[in-house]
């Protein structure tokens, strides 16, 4: 595939990032601010969305069964603008009829999720496939850049819009977003796989619908490769690190640093762009012809760089003002993009290997590890912190800890890292690290 068709491809996860960020951003301020309604609540519906997306593996099965990837990706994108649209007007009917707006909320949040997971699975797994080896670190930079830019332009453009806000413009603006990011979806795979389509298929088979092997079965075959077992394990454990941080760097910086809010929200914006700058040295380092080292050390230098910038944020927490704080922001950033960028590249490369046909299944695998790590993160994060402060009274051992368990799950992911391509197996790495923690 071309620079231009990679691109293309990565205008869907653009589009996915599009409605998901009005889903769990914009729609939880409103639920929030303008509607009073507890923080927990959109807390619980992000979490949910998450937590559908752990039948990932089930997608992944039947798009491997259909061997086209195309259905899966714009069935999940109709699947999600739908959902997006339904959270939009569940969230104006909360203060009129809760009950209903809760039920309608739970559906509509699952409905993301779903969309997410069926579209999400099968966009990797073509990327991965149509890239090529010496392409997929900068296919893996362009679609994380493009789904950050989805976020960033869609934010942006729809907070415009929504001024003055009234119910009615929300499920307006909210049904014109899901409409386009479904539209530009459809037109970046447009034909995308024309020439591997066959007059005679069946297009329930598009669908892994009845017929075919049974998804258990292809399932335990997956698990039982030791890479892709052990690949889960290390996806688990470093997104759990990952999104542990996400939700406590700006109220660290606010509670031990004294930053105000537009301080710390300065101090995220320069971390997302020293995530962007890691991202684009990995993509630029790993493709071509001359490339800098592998993906596979790229993602261990990656969890090994990230896991140093959280001590060293833990060292600051205790130091206090005179560390100079910003810095170890930027170098966490630095890592946590190479990290990413290394990470799914690796991912995407080692998707092909193992079992023929099955591609789809163990993509999903990692994908549902994935989703619940980030399930889980921001709860056990932001849980940990407020457990600790109630006990102890003290917020920076609170932090403190935190940043060095974060820092610990990323030594544990960059060992598990390690055995990739190793003599020993990951999956034999998976039972001796399992025994020595």
């Amino acid at each position: 595939m071309s620079w231009l068709g990679i691109i293309r491809l990565g205008l869907v996860q653009a589009s996915l990032g599009a409605v998901v960020v009005l889903v769990t951003s914009t729609l939880n301020r409103v639920m929030v601010v303008e509607y009073a309604l507890p923080a927990l609540l959109p807390g619980v519906l992000v979490a949910l969305h998450y937590a559908v997306q752990m039948i990932r593996p089930r997608f992944g099965y039947g798009s491997d069964r259909g061997g086209r990837r195309t259905p899966w990706i714009l069935g999940g994108m109709a699947v999600l603008a739908i959902g997006g649209v339904l959270c939009a007007t569940a969230t104006v009917y909360f203060t009129a009829a809760p009950v209903p707006a809760l039920a309608l909320a739970v559906f509509a949040y699952a409905l993301v999720g779903m969309g997410v997971g069926a579209a999400g699975t099968s966009l990797l797994v073509l990327m991965a496939k149509q890239a090529g080896d010496r392409r997929r670190a900068a296919a893996a930079t362009i679609m994380w850049v493009l789904m950050i830019a989805g976020f960033a332009i869609t934010s942006t453009l729809v907070g415009h819009f929504l001024d003055p806000y009234s119910p009615q413009r929300l499920i307006v603006v909210m049904s014109i977003a899901s409409a386009l990011a479904f539209a530009t979806a459809a037109a970046a795979v447009w034909r995308v796989e024309s020439g591997e389509s066959h007059p005679d298929r069946d297009p329930k088979r598009d669908f892994g619908l009845p017929g075919g092997s049974d998804f258990r079965a292809a399932l335990r075959r997956v698990w039982s490769e030791p890479e892709a077992r052990g690949f889960t394990l290390f996806v688990f454990v470093s997104m759990l690190a990952y999104s542990a941080q996400e939700l406590l760097l700006e109220p660290f910086a606010g509670i031990v640093f004294r930053y105000s809010v537009g301080g710390s929200a300065q101090l995220s914006g320069l971390q997302h762009s020293a995530v962007f700058l890691g991202m684009i040295g990995v993509g630029i380092a790993c493709s071509g012809n001359r490339r800098l080292g592998s993906l596979r050390a790229w993602t261990i230098g990656g969890c090994f760089a990230s896991a140093l910038a959280l001590l060293s944020l833990a060292g600051a927490d205790w130091v206090g003002p005179a560390w100079p704080l910003r810095l170890s922001v930027f170098a966490l950033g630095v890592s946590n993009g190479v990290f990413a960028v290394a990470a799914i590249g690796s991912m995407m490369e080692l998707a092909h290997k193992g079992e023929a046909g099955s591609a789809g299944v163990r993509m999903g695998l990692w994908g549902a590890a994935q989703a619940l790590a980030f399930a889980l993160g921001g709860l056990l994060g932001t849980g940990i912190v407020d457990s600790i402060r109630y006990v102890s009274g003290s917020p920076v051992a609170a932090f403190g800890v935190v940043f060095c368990v974060e820092a610990a799950l990323f030594l544990a992911a960059g060992r598990f890292a390690s055995r990739v391509d190793s003599n020993r197996t990951l999956g034999s790495a998976a039972n001796s690290m399992a025994v020595s923690v």
